[in-house]
């Protein structure tokens, strides 16, 4: 008799509309991606409406092609997980409504998914071996968290960006340094060229026992010393800049992590999300991790972007601890961790 739990899972929280196919939580058998970041990049950022009409153009062939991937049909499925917030309204819709009428028509159960309890659970799909408890940074283009796993769906929030996230902040200064969409991953590969301690660009760790971030500041500093250049008449050294604002970033997010898995005992460190994907940040925190005798945890770099697959392992884990929506599960653009 086969115990196994086969998930269908929907993402389309942004721009990329995503389907997977998933056993247990953590076997991948499909993970379908349409991005439109080629869409967006003539416009420097994401469109929500253009995002939701590209959502619904796509969402069926999607969700067909998972399945064919996976060599499986809607008969085989038991489960069916879509992202309910945060995110995009228009893009959330055209996901939560395909997965309700899957639901229906299948009289399978149904789970909304925080996105970002999704981009935590991408460890679990990496990782097989991986349980909680552990301490969280979860870092992207909208988010910046600072967590603690009590429990597969347990979660204490515990700081957050008090104004630009940090791959926000990164798509920004990408732009001003005439970069395109997105800016995050052509920062990280100037940095590589550059000299990180070019420029002293402000480290904002806030009061002493805070765990928020800030990063609108830095933001400011580095166009006011990109115009101060300009006024000089003087030559600007993009991948100088780069260096130097990505190490000021990343410093702080590795500092605060690490002090507060320290303040818990933790000797387990999980990153999620796109910027997790950053080669430097993820250099700075292995180096600290080994210095505190701590393990760093990260997915692939095609985990670390939105995914169905994701979706799929976070709504795996809320069922089997008893947690199910109903059909009147609607969006909740703002939805907090917890």
């Amino acid at each position: 008799m086969n115990n196994r739990i086969t998930t269908l899972a929907i993402e389309t929280s942004c721009d990329e509309t995503s389907c997977a196919v998933l056993r247990d939580g953590r076997e991948v058998l499909s993970n379908i991606i349409s991005s439109q970041i080629d869409v967006h990049k003539k416009f420097g950022g994401v469109v929500p409406e253009v995002a939701s009409r590209k959502h619904i153009e796509n969402i069926d062939l999607i969700i067909q092609q998972a399945l064919d991937e996976a060599k499986v049909t809607f008969e085989d499925i038991d489960l069916i997980g879509v992202t309910q917030g945060p995110g995009l309204v228009g893009a959330l819709l055209v996901g939560i409504s395909s997965a309700k009428a899957i639901a229906y028509a299948l009289n399978k159960p149904l789970i909304g998914v925080n996105h970002i309890q999704g981009h935590i659970c991408a460890n679990y799909i990496e990782h097989k071996d991986l349980h909680p408890p552990f301490t969280c940074l979860v870092v992207s283009g909208g988010h910046t968290y600072l967590a603690y796993a009590n429990d597969y769906i347990d979660y204490e929030l515990i700081g957050r960006t008090r104004d630009d996230a940090a791959g926000e902040a990164f798509d920004k200064v990408a732009r001003t340094l005439g970069l395109s969409y997105p800016g995050g991953p052509l920062i990280d590969k100037l940095s590589k060229e550059g000299n990180p301690n070019a420029i002293d660009f402000p480290r904002v760790y806030l009061n002493d026992n805070s765990y928020d971030f800030s990063f609108s500041g830095l933001k400011t500093a580095v166009l006011n010393y990109i115009n101060n250049i300009k006024q000089k008449g003087e030559q600007i050294i993009v991948k100088d800049i780069a260096a130097s604002f990505q190490q000021a970033v990343i410093e702080v997010l590795v500092d605060k992590t690490i002090s507060l898995a320290k303040e818990r005992k933790s000797n387990k460190i999980v990153m999620a999300g796109g910027v997790a994907a950053n080669e430097g940040l993820r250099n700075l925190m292995k180096k600290r991790g080994q210095e505190e005798g701590m393990e760093i945890l990260y997915p692939s770099r095609l985990l670390c972007t939105d995914n169905a697959a994701m979706i799929g392992s976070a709504a795996y884990f809320n069922y089997i601890k008893g947690y199910t929506s109903d059909y009147y599960l609607n969006v909740v653009p703002n939805l907090e961790l917890k």
